[in-house]
């Protein structure tokens, strides 16, 4: 997928070490996400990592829905999943798995525990368990029910698959250790009463297994070897341990996988939170998930990022324990790089300013060809027309310039990329005093080539007014003001987010892009880079296109 060599890290020396051991004979990973929303850049990494990983060492990698919370969940998060996942340009492991395929096995391994008295029911109410669980610095207190009977426990859990009792007055708890000083084993909460509609299992179950039970033995049943996840799941690790320990030796589980963890993505000037994001499209600060201003995959896609700039934007950011603090510069700068060496160039105008010229002739005023892009003949080339009237950009003039101006000035000379070099001979305002028109004079023996006697520093870009296909431009930039927008627990993150992350413009374009699809990228020269947008973009109506990113980077760098 990649010419680039592989970054080396902690959990590739662990996978390489363990097939040259013979632990493993090929590697299998998986990404687990939950369909109750949108995948982020956060999860980007993630499904760089487990795909990347499985396809450098010719191993598998399963895509596995973690289905354990219907409340949250829905079909239309799940496909945005899979579409994320493939446009990504990876591909798992057979079908998409899902917890839900495991329920059965899920629930007879709650028998299971309960047979070899690992596991409880427990009348608590939920205030009443937080009281016993203790603190990080006190230890917890046992249960009343701790000590309930192996069939009694079996005949209540039995009973709540069987619905006799209301949500939320029962739980299955694993039976580890009230006083240990790591929380997630103080006798954690396995099952849950819930009656909540299943997306694929509909009203068959009122009980449902939490996460941390069933990714355990969801791995081992696929035969995971190297289970990856997030360094917030470390202190979990000992509570995956402990759940298969239970049930290998009960052939309840094929295998035990490993869990390795590494720091997650923090992103400068977006944030990762779902309740965060989902916040953002409820209350209409953005338009929708795929909103080219959200940090989700299927946002970034609309905005123009494309797949390779996002793959090596993981690559660059690399896989550790320590923090991942990332400027979002690092990856608009992925993205640029990528599109300035395969996007086409054209010329378009977004803050237009007429030009006139006044010795325009038919028939004898030429026009010549320009390349697509200058290290890529393949793409070819497209005429540039030429007529009376032009449009440029109005920032490529002033009337009382700088010593060292080097484009458009009143009596100045300027090359017009690919065409002539034209003079500035007279400056036409409105009552107010706005500059709306420039008059200008063609040197027509400068097509090709440079003028006699003299030497034109300054190119501008141009289009011709009749022949330009007028466009939307929409210009984005990052959704917030601040690094870290959702740092100060003083203020609501909405507080910091930037007026000026989207503007819209009317601008023109040259001909030739008329018929490109949506999702076609091409550099505006001396503009950005920007594309048809997927959904707005019609060739044969409506031409809409989004700034991707600027040409350079031109947020200022913080002091």
């Amino acid at each position: 997928m990649s010419d680039r060599e592989p970054v080396a890290h902690f959990i590739r020396s662990i996978i390489e070490n363990d097939l040259a051991a013979g632990k493993h004979s090929s590697i299998v990973t998986r990404f687990p996400p939950e369909p109750n929303g949108y995948l982020h850049v956060g999860h980007a990494k993630s499904i760089c990592l487990n795909f990347g990983l499985a396809e450098d060492f010719n191993g598998a990698c399963n895509l596995r829905f973690d289905d354990t919370n219907p409340e949250k969940e829905s079909e239309e998060y799940a496909q945005s999943i899979q579409d994320d996942v493939r446009w990504l340009g990876f591909h798992w492991n057979g079908e998409v798995r899902w917890a839900s395929d495991y329920f059965e096995t899920l629930y007879q391994c709650g028998e299971t525990l309960i047979k070899l008295g690992k596991a409880y029911v427990d009348d608590l109410t939920q205030e009443q368990m937080r009281e016993y669980r203790g603190t990080l610095t006190e230890p917890g207190k046992n249960s009343p029910f701790r000590d309930r009977s192996i069939e009694e426990n079996l005949d209540l859990f039995r009973r709540m698959r069987a619905g006799e009792f209301a949500d939320g007055a029962r739980v299955l708890r694993a039976r580890i250790d009230m006083q240990s000083p790591n929380i997630n084993m103080r006798d954690p909460v396995i099952y849950r009463i819930r009656r909540a509609h299943h997306i694929r299992t509909g009203d068959q179950w009122c009980i449902y297994p939490m996460y941390d039970y069933t990714h355990c033995i969801s791995d081992a049943l696929e035969g995971i070897t190297h289970s990856l996840c997030t360094l917030e799941f470390e202190d979990h690790r000992p509570l995956y341990d402990w759940v298969l320990d239970q049930l290998e030796p009960e052939k309840m589980v094929p295998c035990h996988p490993r869990q390795y963890e590494f720091s997650r993505l923090e992103l400068h000037y977006t944030i990762t939170s779902k309740r965060k994001l989902n916040q953002l499209v409820t209350q209409q600060f953005v338009s929708g998930w795929d909103d080219p201003r959200m940090p989700t995959i299927a946002g970034m896609r609309r905005r123009g990022y494309t797949p390779s700039g996002i793959r090596e934007f993981a690559r660059v950011i690399g896989i550790s324990k320590s923090l991942n603090v990332v400027d979002m510069s690092v990856l608009e700068g992925c993205i640029r790089d990528d599109l300035e060496a395969s996007a086409p160039r054209v010329m378009a105008v977004i803050n237009p300013l007429k030009v006139t010229l006044t010795n325009y002739e038919a028939g004898v005023t030429g026009t010549r060809t320009g390349e697509f892009h200058p290290k890529r003949p393949e793409l070819g080339s497209r005429e540039v027309p030429i007529a009376s009237t032009l449009w440029i950009e109005a920032d490529d003039f002033l009337e009382n310039p700088p010593e060292d101006w080097h484009r458009f000035k009143p009596g100045g000379e300027v090359r017009l990329r690919y065409s002539y070099v034209i003079r500035c001979d007279e400056v036409v305002k409105d009552a107010a005093g706005k500059v709306v028109e420039l008059k200008c004079s063609i040197d027509h023996e400068t097509l090709g080539k440079n003028p006699v006697g003299r030497k034109v520093k300054g190119v501008i870009h141009w289009v011709s007014a009749e022949h330009a296909l007028p466009i939307e431009v929409r210009l984005y930039d990052r959704l917030f003001t601040e690094a870290r927008p959702d740092a100060d627990k003083e203020r609501d993150f909405t507080e910091f987010l930037n007026s000026e992350s989207l503007r819209l413009v009317q601008g023109w374009a040259e001909p030739c892009i008329r018929q490109a699809a949506p999702e076609t990228h091409y550099q505006f020269e001396r503009l950005g880079y920007f594309v048809t947008d997927r959904k707005d973009h019609d060739a044969n109506g409506k031409h809409v296109f989004n700034r991707v990113v600027s040409l350079k980077d031109s947020w200022a760098k913080p002091a």
